[in-house]
């Protein structure tokens, strides 16, 4: 398999993506959001809605996305993130990314504290 950076995307374009509900399109639209959109805040507001899809694939590929908002920007919404994050940690579906991003919030955002 090849690593292919993500295409930037604009807003309309993802969350035309986000609305159709298919997972691939959904996943692959935040992705694009996270690795490129300069408001870190916006794509966090996005992910965080997708984080109640009813596909584990889409809260799963959210998680990631958080993730990366908090490598790139270096801040996220400690208070909305980290709990979201912790309730993925409970679905076997959802874990290991939520395990992830939680890693990369307490790396990369000094002043979260991901046990909280």
């Amino acid at each position: 398999m090849r690593y292919e950076n993500p295409e930037p995307i604009g807003r309309k374009e993802a969350l035309d993506a986000v609305a159709s509900g298919h997972p691939e399109i959904v996943g692959d639209a935040i992705i694009r959001l996270a690795l490129n959109d300069p408001d870190g805040h916006w794509v966090e507001e996005v992910a965080l809605a997708l984080m109640g899809s009813g596909d584990p694939n889409v809260r799963a590929v959210a998680a990631t996305a958080l993730g990366h908002v908090a490598r790139i920007h270096g801040e996220i919404t400690v208070g909305l993130v980290i709990p979201a994050l912790k309730r993925l940690l409970r679905d076997p579906r959802t874990a290991g990314r939520a395990e992830d991003a939680l890693s990369d919030i307490a790396i990369f955002v000094p002043a979260a504290d991901a046990d909280s």
